[in-house]
């Protein structure tokens, strides 16, 4: 897969940590180098705290490093969603935690001298359809109940020009006019790559431990401690987070029966043109994401958007196509840099789960279920988890709590996810393959059956074919295949595997089997 504009001008400044490989113990373990498990370990190391952090691969280089990196409480038109399905006084808490977390990001930035491009941007949602406005106006008074001033706008700092002429051909025509927007003051955006080296280097400055290339692949309850155990070592400790994007232990917890994963695709592309202030998304489907970045003394135009649930059996070779399209209705001359895609995961009542992972297990903490805005969701987590290890109260943390037994609003998205799981979750014992199939053709990848059992395929552009189980190591759903970035995805839960069955997206800790 492409690296993103974050990761790629920031490889060179990237500190390399070393592999954990002898047996360690200490007072809390963070798994997981993205933005929520650095963010954590900066604050425990702050208070004084002896921390172990442990990453699979390199920090910041999945979830975190692969986002917009809008730092926002504006989560789309979210707000009229929470009044009506928690009530005033944790929709209110919800945002409140939120732009507590801009200010928090804002202030480490400022203490410690950590160069990331932060600049303070106001947030819109806007629309180009009629039927939207009103949701849009409901919104804003929605937010005035809530104590926030929110602003209806009739336009915006976009360059759109509506076209005299609709193409029909055309999937996504952003050369509408704009008819309604709601504007969010004082928001924030950065390179979040940089900003997360910047902690990374104070949590050393203070003692903390970082190991990458150290995957976790189990834990341990041994009496008031645990055993976390990683591929060549192990660690004992009494407190553990885990911020693995999506927690990688099954149970206790059952996080994959609450949440599911979509992919987003994104490109940076650089115009002549003098480009926009602020930072945007619309309310419609398809979504789309748009900001800026800095880029040496010239400035990037961001598009993100065409999400779709990870493992969805659809053609996604135009996704990156189609976000082009959106950046030359703006920029005729854009040309792209860079482009990447990511994950995240979406909670079916839509609010993060954050706190502890279970009664069952003491002082072991989860943050998850960021519904793409990790930026600031993952400064709530850092420090309610911060506070729950220290023994203080966060005002927050019931708002979040990751243990909640309140009903799930989402049946639909339930209903279809367990369905899913029902119909793929199939354990076949696949011997081995004693023939290649011949009729999968170059750079393509399919599954088919040998002998009656089915076999996950690719054949790459010198004709060299790559067969898998093609069942998700994690819980054994049928996986798909992914046609854009040569993966197999899992439409359960959405870990993805390469075409060589290698595991890059959790929950899944476990390769693909190999056949030859």
């Amino acid at each position: 897969m492409d690296k993103s504009y974050w990761i790629s001008t920031w490889v060179d400044k990237k500190k390399q940590y070393p592999k954990l490989q002898e047996q360690e113990k200490t007072e809390v373990v963070i798994i997981g180098g993205g933005l929520t498990g650095l963010t954590t370990a900066y604050y425990l190391t702050k208070a004084g705290k002896e921390v172990v952090l442990l990453e699979k691969d390199k920090i910041c280089n999945h979830t975190s490093g692969n986002t917009t990196a809008k730092i926002t409480s504006q989560h789309g038109l979210f707000y009229t969603y929470l009044l009506q399905s928690v009530g005033r006084e944790e929709a209110k808490q919800y945002l409140e935690a939120n732009e507590k977390a801009i200010q928090n990001i804002a202030q480490i930035i400022q203490e410690e001298n950590i160069e990331c491009d932060f600049e303070w941007q106001d947030s819109y949602v806007f629309t180009q359809k009629q039927e939207e406005v009103a949701k849009i106006k409901k919104e804003v008074e929605a937010l005035e109940y809530l104590g926030f001033q929110a602003e209806f706008v009739e336009n915006i700092p976009i360059p759109i020009k509506e076209k005299q002429k609709e193409e029909n051909n055309e999937y996504i025509n952003i050369q509408k006019k704009v008819l309604g927007a709601i504007r969010f003051p004082k928001q924030a955006q950065f390179n979040p790559c940089l900003y997360a080296q910047g902690l990374a280097n104070k949590i050393e400055e203070r003692q903390g431990k970082i190991f990458e290339n150290s995957k976790v692949i189990d834990i341990k309850k041994q009496g008031e401690e645990y055993e976390i155990l990683t591929e060549e070592a192990k660690i004992k400790a009494k407190e553990v987070v885990i911020a693995s994007h999506y927690p990688i232990i099954n149970a206790p917890g059952f996080y994959f029966m609450k949440m599911y994963q979509v992919t987003s695709y994104l490109i940076a592309v650089e115009t002549k043109e003098p480009l926009f202030e602020g930072m945007y998304i619309n309310s419609e489907d398809p979504t789309i994401s748009l900001r800026t970045a800095k880029y040496g003394d010239k400035r990037l135009l961001i598009v993100g958007g065409m999400d779709h649930k990870t493992g969805a059996k659809i053609n996604l070779k135009d996704s990156y196509k189609r976000l082009e399209e959106v950046a030359k209705q703006l920029y005729p001359d854009a040309k792209v840099l860079y482009r990447w895609n990511t994950e995240d995961c979406i909670p079916l009542d839509k609010i993060p789960y954050i706190g502890e992972f279970s009664n069952l297990w003491p002082n072991v903490y989860v943050g998850t279920g960021y519904k793409k805005w990790g930026m600031t969701s993952s400064n709530v987590a850092a420090n309610i988890i911060t506070d729950k290890i220290l023994g203080k109260r966060n005002i927050d943390e019931e708002v979040f709590k990751s243990t909640r037994l309140k009903p799930i609003k989402n049946y639909e998205e339930l209903g279809n996810m367990l369905k899913e799981v029902s119909y793929s979750a199939v354990f076949n014992k696949l011997e081995k393959i004693t023939e290649l199939v011949k009729d999968v053709k170059q750079n393509e990848g399919k599954i088919v059956e040998v002998e009656g059992k089915k076999v996950g395929v690719y054949r790459d552009e010198k004709g060299e074919v790559y067969a898998v189980k093609p069942y998700c190591t994690h819980l054994g759903c049928e996986l798909s295949w992914n046609n854009l970035d040569k993966t197999w995805d899992c439409p359960c839960h959405g870990s993805r595997f390469t075409y060589e069955g290698k595991s890059i997206y959790d929950p899944a800790i476990k390769d693909l089997e190999r056949f030859s």
